[in-house]
């Protein structure tokens, strides 16, 4: 056997793990961010700021927000039910700390320092958690899609064959979902004065990034002999077309259905897509070919996992739609927001309900067909996730709320307390006068997130070419997944402390 077949055979026929351990997953990235301010806020109580040093606030957000998840994959997976909850001890043995030196309110109770914080309001133009959201799935998707070659990374981890519910099956899903929190049409652009002829043709244009990677990807791939596991997406199909067609569908059927209905398009096309695979033969065709003995002859069969499974993630695109409508909406109240987070998860798990009894009397989730158990899941869990990053930036406003001058990059701004000090919060530093980026990570990943996937792709591709992952060591396999986070982490800071957005669509 080859390399390049044993490297297609080692995340084949793979059945992922269970929804509790994708949740305990899913927990550090909300504990991390809330451990990393609560960090900072400590820090400049003793004097100990990093201003101007974006060195080492690089190292500092590398090491509380990246490390973890790194680690979580591979030598933690095993005791990956602990480290929410050693988080959640750290985390309040730093607030405990803060709070015992705030200098407001300092020698108030806590009932009135809950009343005035609930009357204070923040930036809402600005939602750090759906920044916050987008990232971490692409720091995610980033770790596992390297990390999954290694032996160290858990196989229950990785995208399963036919049914099953792995890390990098969320990951998947929760890409389409984030994208279409931020879409044009949630952020109400305006084509108020444009045909809708004009405003698809538009939409149309804007994929070209998209389709390009995916060519790029297919001629790479191609070319280079890489290992490509065929039945994920199909012969020549890949992620970045998907990415494609979903936005181009979406934005089709957004210019047919009001905006604020996207919710009931995502229903039906959810509930009759699966109703398709299983009275119109589209599973038959989807796992054994048009002829039913698994040949890849034609360009539609050769891809039928790619291209049928389009309309699942329709589905759940035009659930993110809905939830960007919900969150994006200016909410100046902190109060609102703690009401936003609480329907959000009290949603995900009215449809984790729905996806329970679903699973037992009807069908598993399948990532491969995308089918609706498959787009419950994932927008079920993207909701969960949502809310708990929304209510950890609840805390670390809260802890801003009791220290003078404290600042958190990346969280909220109050911008009306019962303080004078109003602009203590401003997530800027200044320089002879002129503005700078805030510094940090998350931000600087956001400002480039396509060029970072990107960036994350073909670094994966160069270190599966220069290394032997199946036979590397636990010791040199974190080495690897380090040293490659570290460089894709170090090339979107440059460009963001720097101030260049790397965007020509």
């Amino acid at each position: 056997m080859s390399q390049r077949q044993m490297k297609e055979a080692f995340v084949s026929n793979l059945n992922g793990t269970s929804l509790l351990e994708i949740s305990a997953g899913l927990a550090l990235p909300p504990l991390c961010t809330v451990c990393r301010g609560l960090i900072l806020i400590l820090s400049q109580l003793h004097h100990a700021t990093f201003s101007g040093r974006w060195g080492a606030h690089l190292l500092t957000d590398f090491a509380v927000l990246v490390v973890p998840l790194v680690t979580s994959c591979t030598i933690f997976s095993s005791v990956i039910f602990l480290v929410p909850p050693l988080l959640t001890i750290l985390g309040t043995w730093l607030f405990y700390e803060i709070y015992g030196k705030r200098t407001y309110y300092a020698r108030a109770p806590a009932q009135k320092i809950i009343d005035a914080f609930l009357k204070i309001s923040v930036d809402s133009k600005n939602i750090p958690s759906v920044t916050m959201f987008r990232v971490y799935i692409n720091l995610a998707t980033a770790i596992n899609i390297l990390a999954v070659d290694f032996p160290l990374y858990p196989r229950r981890y990785a995208k399963t064959e036919i049914y099953g519910t792995g890390m990098m099956d969320f990951g998947v899903g929760a890409f389409v979902f984030g994208n279409a929190i931020i879409s044009p049409e949630v952020r109400g652009k305006p084509r108020a004065k444009q045909s809708r002829c004009y405003y698809l043709a538009k939409q149309l244009f804007s994929v070209w990034p998209l389709v390009v990677l995916g060519l790029g990807r297919l001629i790479s791939v191609k070319s280079l002999d890489y290992h490509e596991h065929l039945s994920e997406y199909g012969v020549h199909w890949n992620f970045f077309f998907t990415l494609a067609v979903v936005k181009v569908v979406a934005s089709l059927l957004l210019i047919l259905f009001p905006l604020n209905k996207s919710w009931i398009v995502a229903v039906i096309i959810a509930i009759l897509y699966q109703i398709s695979l299983d009275f119109a033969q589209l599973k038959m065709i989807i796992l054994h070919g048009f002829d039913h003995k698994g040949t890849r002859i034609g360009f539609l069969n050769a891809n039928r996992e790619g291209i049928i499974s389009i309309f699942g993630y329709v589905a759940i695109y035009m659930a993110g739609v809905q939830t960007g409508l919900y969150v994006l909406r200016v909410k100046p109240l902190l109060r609102d927001w703690i009401k936003v987070g609480c329907h959000l998860l009290l949603t995900a798990a009215t449809l984790l309900v729905f996806l329970y009894i679903y699973q037992a009397y009807v069908e598993a989730v399948s990532r491969k067909m995308a089918n609706l158990a498959f787009c419950i899941w994932i927008v079920a869990y993207s909701l969960m996730f949502l809310s708990w990053l929304i209510l950890g930036n609840v805390i670390l406003v809260f802890t801003k709320f009791l220290i003078k001058g404290a600042i958190v990059p990346c969280s909220w701004d109050l911008i009306q307390t019962l303080h004078e000090d109003k602009k203590s919060s401003e997530p800027l530093v200044h320089q002879n006068g002129r503005a700078l980026p805030s510094l940090c990570l998350i931000a600087a990943i956001d400002r480039n997130q396509l060029l970072f996937f990107l960036l994350t792709n073909v670094m994966t591709g160069l270190v599966n070419m220069t290394v032997d992952t199946l036979h590397s060591s636990p010791s040199w396999t974190l080495t690897v997944l380090h040293l490659y986070m570290i460089s894709n982490c170090l090339i979107m800071y440059v460009l963001h402390i720097q101030n260049i957005t790397v965007k020509c669509w």
